[in-house]
């Protein structure tokens, strides 16, 4: 065929459309092979892989051939074509930093990200993502340049009908194909790899959003009688305290340190001959803290998010998006702020530097039942104060000071660090480590950010100790996800003594190891122990320390102490860990050597089938529970529900000083054990940030001057109501 032929092809309207086909599906395929780790292998699979973007492609740009006015339709083409790469291009980013795909939930929950987020996105993107949009500019251009002119004959109705039927068609032949290599490729939906890879970006986005619309539709008409299945697995799972543990916590405070991103392989490790951690690996090996070497985060795409609604609620997180952010609003919980203070009189609180609008916390903390939440909008918010995520760890730390020490005991204080978050960099006034060699600089710093994670934590230390609040507080120490995606592991394996052309997902799903401490000042029986257990046990664990039992609530976690505590430990995309075997998708490891089973025994298998059916059974009993909003039909015997319109946050500093002030000689906090006197001046930091923009005194006085101003507001608001009241009465 003639170039001539070619360009006067071009020049109509299906020649259009092909061509727009033709260039999505190359650079789709070009995203595959480059950025997508699918798994795939063999011939079918990558004929598969090459004939997935067809349908979908051609069914949504079809759409166009429908339209008769020649102008409305290339518009309309061309914006099919531009919203489907930046679809491409976003989930290009998001998977390199997750290494998962967007799902609708994602999508939809993004604005409650957004705003915390800064330039980490950036920093992900690489030049060849320039291929995936440089094209767009080329068509822009032949098109004004009249390259490819507009052809004003519209298609004929028989011929777009018949694309469209093409390409159903196509897409039948699709699933048809997946469905061949991976039966019951849709109703089994646990790796959305598997998805990608057989049917393509674009169906599996549309099959998401179907799946979405069926929960939401499940929502509404749930009713109590769908909690029955859940009543009956979680009295089954529960697991009775062990009675040497349960209570030895009683009455003490339960301060809970949020680690970043940590991995479990920093504890302990050395860089260059250096203790990446040395005061965190002098806690995990010391007798007064039980550390737990098998405990593995299991978030899904909530990742931190999801951290936090295991170790609150003990469900787990949901199977596409963020809790928080999808239905965290609107959800009933009976979380560990609401647990503690109905049943042990607790007062809580949360300290994190960022907005409090991200990830959806202003308002899922509400309905969590935390008293106080000291965001951003609390602290000293100067540029030279910030990391990519929010407060420096070192500043959160001792800038929260002020207001812990007016919190009620016994207190539940969660703190949350972001210092050592992707893409892990830390201005050069506080960097004090050797970075690592790998020449990825994301993996490199990240050794750095622990560092001085771990420099922070020992400061905070310090000044419990100093301040009299170490002796009557348990610290839980734990870390909220993996640091180093899957797609960096091959980079890092060097440095963990292992080859990177052995690594497998056996290695993988080890690293989702995360470092778990209970820190229990005067105890002399700490030790690590080799439990194997997950995120979603923390908050049984924690409440039978403290003396209070869980039998009443619905948890799908249980206490790793108690001899019931069942070791296996279920991973959001169903793939499970046990202390003999490690398990993804089809395949099963041998955990210690890592070695592939490949014919297992008649009972090996037998009980392999039992645990991946609990694993599945137990995640969509939780999914249940909170698409479905379940609980609102569920109120343990001695609870009472949340009413989250009792709290507001921006008064949070002027609450605790109005209630200290109630309370006068009875009060608890530490400002009134301590003469009424601030204990800021017994932290010690040597954050450098003190000498500049971040002031003690400045930020003191400056906590006090607010409190003043919303006490006057407060007063004129109440002033100017009961003026109105005293008008309405002499009206009537």
């Amino acid at each position: 065929m003639s170039w001539t032929k070619i360009k006067n092809f071009f020049n109509t309207r299906f020649g259009f459309f092909a061509l727009l086909v033709f260039i999505f599906w190359l650079k789709t395929i070009f995203v595959y092979l480059s950025d997508f780790h699918l798994g795939v292998s063999g011939f079918y699979q990558y004929f598969v892989l090459l004939l997935n973007p067809i349908a979908t492609t051609v069914l949504l740009f079809s759409l166009a051939l429908y339209i008769r006015r020649p102008l409305p339709a290339y518009i309309c083409s061309l914006l099919i074509y531009t919203a489907n790469t930046a679809l491409l291009l976003f989930s290009v980013i998001y998977y390199r930093e997750f290494t998962d795909f967007m799902t609708i939930n994602v999508i939809f929950g993004y604005s409650s990200v957004s705003q915390g987020l800064s330039s980490s996105s950036f920093s992900i993107m690489k030049p060849q993502d320039f291929l995936i949009i440089v094209d767009i500019i080329i068509l822009l251009g032949l098109l004004l340049f009249k390259k490819i002119k507009l052809d004003p004959r519209p298609l004929p109705r028989k011929q777009a009908v018949a694309t469209t039927s093409f390409a159903l068609f196509f897409l039948l032949l699709n699933i048809t194909l997946g469905e061949i290599d991976r039966p019951q490729l849709l109703s089994r939906t646990f790796d959305r790899n598997y998805l990608v890879k057989y049917l393509g970006i674009d169906t599996f986005t549309v099959y998401d959003g179907l799946k979405t619309a069926k929960n939401n539709q499940t929502r509404s008409s749930a009713n109590s009688s769908d909690l029955d299945k859940i009543v009956a697995y979680t009295q089954k799972n529960y697991a009775k305290p062990n009675a040497a543990m349960f209570g030895i916590a009683k009455n003490k405070n339960i301060i809970v340190i949020h680690l970043e991103s940590f991995q479990q392989f920093l504890i302990n490790y050395k860089l260059n001959g250096k203790e990446v951690t040395p005061f965190l690996n002098s806690l995990y090996n010391g007798k007064e803290t039980y550390s737990f070497a098998n405990f593995f985060n299991e978030v899904g795409q909530g990742k931190t998010s999801d951290a936090e609604t295991m170790l609150e609620t003990s469900t787990f997180g949901l199977p596409q998006g963020s809790l928080f952010s999808t239905l965290g609003t609107d959800n009933t919980f009976e979380a560990a702020p609401a647990i503690l203070n109905q049943q042990a009189g607790y007062s809580s609180a949360v300290f994190h530097g960022n907005i409090a609008s991200f990830w959806n916390r202003d308002n899922v903390y509400k309905n969590f039942g935390y008293q106080n939440f000291f965001d951003a909008s609390f602290f000293n918010t100067n540029s030279n104060n910030l990391t990519e995520y929010g407060l420096k760890d070192k500043l959160l730390f001792h800038d929260s000071v002020k207001y812990l020490e007016h919190l009620q005991q016994p207190f539940y204080a969660k703190f949350i660090t972001v210092s050592n978050h992707f893409p892990f960099v830390i201005d050069k006034q506080n960097t004090t480590f050797t970075k690592a060699d790998t020449g990825d600089s994301s993996i490199d710093n990240y050794f750095v950010t622990a560092h001085y994670l771990d420099q922070a934590v020992k400061e905070f230390f310090d000044y419990l100790k100093k301040a009299g609040l170490y002796n009557n507080s348990m610290i839980v120490i734990y870390g909220d996800h993996y640091g180093i995606s899957n797609s960096r592991n091959l980079k890092l394996a060097p440095l963990l003594g292992k080859s990177s052309t052995t690594w497998s997902d056996y290695d993988n799903i080890q690293m989702q190891r995360v470092p778990f401490m209970i820190h229990i000042p005067g105890t002399t029986s700490g030790k690590v122990l080799n439990t194997y257990g997950g995120e979603i046990d923390v908050l049984p664990t924690i409440m039978h320390l403290v003396g209070l039992d869980t039998k009443n609530y619905l948890f799908f976690g249980s206490d790793l102490f108690s001899s019931d505590h069942k070791q296996l430990v279920a991973m959001r995309n169903e793939n499970y860990v046990t202390p003999t075997y490690t398990v993804a998708g089809n395949t099963i490891y041998e955990n210690g050597t890592g070695n592939v089973i490949t014919h297992p025994s008649a009972e090996v298998k037998a009980k392999l089938e039992a645990d991946q059916k609990e694993v599945s059974y137990k995640l969509s009993l939780s999914d249940d529970l909170n698409n479905q909003n379940l609980l609102r039909f569920y109120v343990p015997t001695g609870f009472t529900p949340v009413n989250p319109g009792n709290y507001t946050y921006k008064n949070s500093y002027l609450n605790l000083l109005n209630l200290e002030k109630a309370l006068k000689t009875t009060s608890k906090s530490l400002w009134a054990q301590n003469g009424q006197k601030t204990t800021i001046d017994k932290y010690s930091t040597d954050a450098p940030e003190l000498k500049t923009t971040d002031q003690d005194k400045a930020n003191v006085e400056s906590a006090k001057k607010k409190a003043k101003k919303q006490a006057a507001k407060k007063q004129a608001s109440s002033t100017n109501a009961s003026s109105s009241a005293n008008i309405s009465a002499t009206i009537k």
